[in-house]
């Protein structure tokens, strides 16, 4: 049994195998690649967690709440065994210390001073402990500039003059704009949040992939709501024939329907793209839960589309594979800016074994 997210990964996975045109990359590896492909996942089904391979559910959560946190330095994540931004941030720290005549552990180092080819650096892994073990260390460099938790929750904004003279800088949360904008104008076409700042581009270690979202939503009709509200029970639609109107709006049954479209300038498709699902399928369930809405489609739009070339093999095998049911999730959560791990529950998640690739940095 193919699942309607494993079998549209698939399709796209045939489709770059097929038809994806050789192309160099910065970082080297090199991929095969098609401009523009877009994917459609009904929430309804399941959530979207691939299971021809299994997935690190936990880091998927942990750099979400990271990013809903507006949090920008790995330490986090480092602490919550989520590993993915520790090549940028090495690579990062690697280039500002190559070569200086201090020792690269001490906070003090200056880009002035003379070059010593004889110096040494630390190694990833040493970096990464330092992480763990040293929060002035983690403070200085475990930042990544203004990446996405920034964008999302701090964008800056203009300079205006207040009463007594002073300047103040008035920031755009855009995600509490988003919530505040679902609840009392859910039909306005502006229901955005975008993380490509050209401004701060150059401050971030990697210019945001996946660069914007948008939501949209749409009223349900009383039989869906009763339909909704006969899900939540395991019952069918009999169950709920003499309900009426006020009945649903005083159970607190959902009027709406929620969906969510990101768009990603560069995507990695074995490695980033389920990762990438899996992420704006808890987003959108976690704004659904916080505005009363039930979760609807979410939806892909990439531009760079590309396996790496040394994921091709790989993929083959994925597409091997065997599929399974997907997963339901259960949120316990109040606040969608009150999150941890223990809130999120993904329930009868059955997939084959991992498969591993390279991460190019």
């Amino acid at each position: 049994m193919k699942n309607n997210v494993d079998k549209k990964y698939f399709k796209l996975l045939e489709h770059l195998l097929k038809k994806g045109v050789p192309k160099k990359d910065r970082t080297g590896t090199g991929t095969i690649s098609v401009f523009d492909y877009s994917m459609r996942f009904d929430m309804s089904e399941g959530f979207p967690l691939l299971t021809s391979k299994k997935m690190f559910t936990k880091g998927v959560i942990h750099e979400l709440i990271w990013f809903l946190r507006g949090d920008t330095n790995i330490k986090y994540l480092v602490d919550n065994d989520c590993h993915i931004w520790n090549g940028d941030a090495y690579k990062n720290y690697f280039v500002k210390t190559k070569n200086q005549i201090e020792d690269p552990n001490d906070l003090n180092w200056n880009l002035s001073t003379p070059k010593d080819p004889e110096i040494t650096q630390l190694t990833q892994e040493e970096f990464i402990n330092r992480i763990k073990t040293d929060d002035e260390f983690a403070k200085k460099w475990g930042e990544l500039g203004p990446v996405y938790g920034k964008q999302w929750r701090d964008w800056n904004g203009k300079q205006v003059s207040v009463k007594d003279g002073n300047v103040v800088t008035i920031v755009n949360d855009q995600i509490t704009d988003l919530i505040n904008d679902l609840k009392t104008n859910p039909d306005s076409r502006r229901l955005m949040v975008t993380a490509w700042n050209p401004a701060e581009l150059d401050q971030m270690v990697l210019p945001p992939c996946h660069y914007g979202f948008q939501c949209y939503t749409q009223k349900m009709s009383d039989i869906e709501r009763k339909l909704y509200w006969c899900n939540l029970f395991d019952k069918n639609i009999s169950y709920a024939e003499d309900l009426s109107k006020s009945d649903l709006d005083n159970f607190n049954i959902p009027k709406r329907k929620l969906s969510l479209k990101w768009t990603q300038r560069s995507v990695d498709t074995f490695l980033g793209l389920p990762f990438n699902i899996a992420s704006y399928g808890f987003l959108l369930h976690l704004l659904a839960k916080e505005v009363n809405m039930v979760p609807h489609e979410l939806i892909f739009s990439g531009g760079d589309v590309h396996l790496y070339k040394n994921h091709i093999e790989i993929a083959k095998e994925q597409l091997k594979r065997n599929t399974y049911k997907l997963p339901k999730l259960e949120l316990t959560n109040t606040s969608i800016f009150d999150l941890n791990i223990d809130n999120f529950k993904v329930i009868d998640y059955q997939s084959e074994p991992t498969l591993k690739g390279e991460l190019s940095n």
